[in-house]
């Protein structure tokens, strides 16, 4: 099994020690919101957030994995992901998918999609969706910074726009 990791947070993380991730369901969609870190990125303030929009998105699951874990390579992702604490588009991972047992419905299954993760102090978030993009909102740090999903670089235009 072939499984490939595409990093989308460039210039930009959740908060190393405390990110708090929630999660709210608005029909078919979730938003991921969390701590940003103002510790590497000065652009960001203390206590600011960052909110990612999963659009269509089948599932989701916030579970527990943390740091200690993946280091000790107790995490299904551990031999496989580059970094911890980074987010993830991974593509290639089918038996993976399905190995946990917490994963939350949200809406219909319609084709594969695309399965997010992204590794927190203390939690992992993990979403099958149609796409992920950064929540067009005033209180969101990233919109004011202007930040953007990182694109794997063998994308095609279609599929770009589909992640923006």
């Amino acid at each position: 099994m072939r499984v490939t990791f595409h990093k989308l947070n460039d210039g930009w993380n959740a908060e190393p020690n405390a990110p708090v991730p929630s999660v709210e369901v608005q029909d078919e969609d979730v938003l991921l919101k969390f701590f940003v870190n103002s510790f590497r990125f000065p652009e960001f303030l203390e206590e600011e957030f960052g909110i990612l929009l999963f659009v269509r998105c089948q599932r989701y699951r916030l579970g527990s994995t943390n740091d200690e874990g993946w280091y000790l390579g107790q995490c299904r992702f551990s031999r496989f992901a580059p970094e911890w604490g980074q987010f993830y588009l991974i593509q290639g991972d089918a038996e993976l998918l399905d190995a946990p047992n917490d994963w939350q419905s949200v809406g219909p299954q319609i084709g594969a999609g695309r399965h997010f993760l992204f590794y927190f102090r203390d939690n992992t978030f993990e979403c099958v969706a149609e796409h992920c993009k950064i929540e067009p909102s005033g209180v969101n740090s990233l919109m004011r910074t202007r930040k953007v999903l990182a694109l794997p670089p063998e994308r095609s235009a279609i599929a770009q726009v589909a992640l923006e």
